[in-house]
C-alpha cells in the first residue's frame, strides 16, 4: 500500500509526461505559428485573403530552416498561411494534420501574392511568442501564444477582446508539471518507474509506436540530410559495422531525418520538441529489442527515459541555445542503462559522461542538420552508458561535472540559463543577418 506522499508525487509524474510527451506533427515552432493562424481564422467566416505574423527571435530561429509536412516549403510564412488556411484550431500540436492539397495550393497562392507578412517581435519578452492576424476583406481577427507551444493567451476580433488568459487562483498552470519536475530527484524517478503498476503508464508505448514509424519512414531516403538511410547504405558497403551500436544511430537519425525534412507522419514530442523524443524513444527502443525486453520492460524504460528528459529541461528555458537533444539523449542513456543494468549508480554515470561529452553543442535553430546533433548525441549516450557498465564515468575531478549526478544537471542547466544566453543572441543575430542578405539577393 503506498502511502499519499509518494501517490501523490506519482500521480505528477504521470501527469507530467501526458502534460509534455504528445503527438505533433511538424517542428514545433512553425506549428505554433500555425496554431495561432488557425485560431485567428477560425473566429472569420469565408476565405483568409491576408495575413501577418509577428514571432519572437528565438522562434524565428527555430522556424526558418525547417521543411513544413505535405509542402516541400521550407519556413514560418508558409506555416502560418496553411495553418489559416486548413488547420485545425483544436488540435494543438497536430493543428497540420487534416490539411489537404487544396489547402496547401491556396497557402501558396497567398505567399505568391505577398500577401503574407512575418515580422520579429522586439523588444520580446517571451521566448516562444507567436501571434497570427488574418483579414478577409475589411475584417480581422488575431491569435496570440505564448509561454507555451499551445499556449493561447489572447484572441481578438476587430478590436475587441475575445479571450485574455489570466492567473486564476486554484489553477494549474502549464509550467505547473515543469516547476514539480525541476524539485524531484533522478532516485525518485527510478523508484517511481520500477515501482508504478504498468497499466498507470503503459501509454508511454504511443512514443515508441509513432517515433518507430518515423524512423521506418526516414530510412526510406527521401527526407532531409537522409543521415540514416545513408549510414544504413555505408553499412551495407562494410563502411560500418552492422552492431547495436551503429543500429542505435541508424534509426534514431532517420526518423529525425523524417522529422525535419517534412514527413506528414506525427512525432511523439517531448518538452515542446519532436526532436527530443525521438532522442528519448529510439535508442531505448533499439536496445529493448536486442535484448528481447518485454512490453512491461520497454514501457517502464521509455517512462524512465522520458521523465529524465522532462526532468532536466524544467531546470532550462523552454528555447535556448543548448541543443536539448543531448538532454533528451540523457534520458536515453538513463533508459538504456536500467534495461542493461537497473542500477542507480549505472545511469547516473551515464548522465555524467554525457555531461562531460556533449554539453557544448549550441542549437542554432531547427534544421534539416538537427539529425546530425541527434544522431552524434545517440552516438554520445551509447558510448556514456558502456563505459557506466564498465564503472567508468567523466569524474567530478573534470569540468563542469561534479560527483553528484544531480549537481552536474545543475551546472549544466546554470550555462544555458545565464552564459549561454549570450550564445543564443548571437546565433539569432548570425540568422537574422542571412535573412537580411537573401532578401537583399532577391
Amino acid at each position: 500500500m503506498l502511502n499519499p506522499e509518494c501517490s501523490a508525487l506519482w500521480e505528477k509524474f504521470i501527469h507530467a509526461v501526458r502534460a509534455e510527451v504528445k503527438p505533433a506533427l511538424g517542428c514545433t515552432e512553425p506549428v505554433s505559428l500555425a496554431l495561432a493562424g488557425a485560431v485567428a481564422a477560425a473566429q472569420l467566416e469565408g476565405e483568409v485573403e491576408r495575413i501577418e505574423a509577428w514571432v519572437s527571435p528565438n522562434l524565428m530561429k527555430n522556424g526558418m530552416g525547417v521543411t513544413v509536412p505535405g509542402t516541400g516549403m521550407v519556413g514560418l510564412p508558409i506555416a502560418v498561411a496553411l495553418g489559416a488556411i486548413g488547420g485545425d484550431p483544436q488540435a494543438g500540436l497536430e493543428v497540420l494534420k487534416q490539411t489537404g492539397q487544396a489547402d496547401i495550393v491556396r497557402a501558396k497562392r497567398l505567399l505568391e501574392a505577398g500577401s503574407v507578412c512575418l515580422h520579429v517581435q522586439e523588444p520580446c519578452d517571451d521566448l516562444l511568442y507567436a501571434k497570427a492576424k488574418v483579414w478577409r476583406e475589411d475584417r480581422w481577427a488575431s491569435a496570440t501564444i505564448a509561454g507555451g507551444h499551445t499556449r493561447i493567451v489572447a484572441v481578438e476580433k476587430q478590436g475587441e477582446t475575445l479571450f485574455s488568459s489570466q492567473p486564476v487562483a486554484g489553477k494549474q498552470t502549464e509550467d505547473e508539471p515543469l516547476d514539480m519536475m525541476s524539485r524531484t530527484s533522478l532516485a525518485e524517478i527510478l523508484h517511481f518507474i520500477e515501482h508504478v503498476p504498468l497499466a498507470e503508464i503503459r501509454f508511454i508505448l504511443d512514443a515508441a509506436t509513432l517515433n518507430g514509424a518515423l524512423s521506418q519512414e526516414g530510412l526510406q531516403g527521401r527526407w532531409g540530410l537522409h543521415i540514416g538511410a545513408t549510414l544504413e547504405k555505408q553499412r551495407q558497403c562494410g563502411l560500418m559495422g552492422y552492431d547495436l551500436a551503429s543500429e542505435i544511430v541508424i534509426r534514431t537519425a532517420a526518423a529525425s531525418d523524417a522529422r525535419m525534412g517534412g514527413a506528414s507522419i506525427p512525432a511523439m514530442s517531448n518538452s515542446g520538441s519532436g526532436n527530443q523524443g525521438i532522442a528519448a524513444t529510439l535508442p531505448v527502443m533499439v536496445v529493448a529489442e536486442h535484448i528481447h525486453a518485454d512490453d512491461e520492460c520497454l514501457a517502464r524504460a521509455l517512462m524512465l527515459s522520458h521523465l529524465t528528459a522532462i526532468y532536466i529541461h524544467a531546470q532550462l528555458p523552454r528555447l535556448s541555445a543548448l541543443c536539448a537533444a543531448t538532454t533528451a539523449s540523457m534520458g536515453a542513456a538513463a533508459g538504456m542503462s536500467w534495461l542493461l543494468d537497473g542500477r542507480y549508480a549505472t545511469l547516473a554515470k551515464a548522465i555524467s559522461s554525457m555531461i562531460g561529452d556533449v554539453s557544448g553543442i549550441i542549437c542554432d535553430g531547427a534544421s534539416n542538420s538537427c539529425a546530425m546533433k541527434v544522431s552524434t548525441s545517440a552516438s554520445s549516450a551509447w558510448k556514456a552508458v558502456l563505459m557506466a557498465l564498465d564503472d567508468t564515468a567523466v569524474t567530478g575531478n573534470e569540468g563542469i561535472v561534479t560527483h553528484d549526478v544531480e549537481d552536474s544537471i545543475a551546472n549544466l542547466c546554470a550555462l544555458a540559463c545565464q552564459a549561454m544566453q549570450h550564445t543564443d543572441q548571437q546565433v539569432i543575430d548570425i540568422m537574422s543577418h542571412k535573412v537580411t542578405q537573401r532578401a537583399g539577393r532577391q
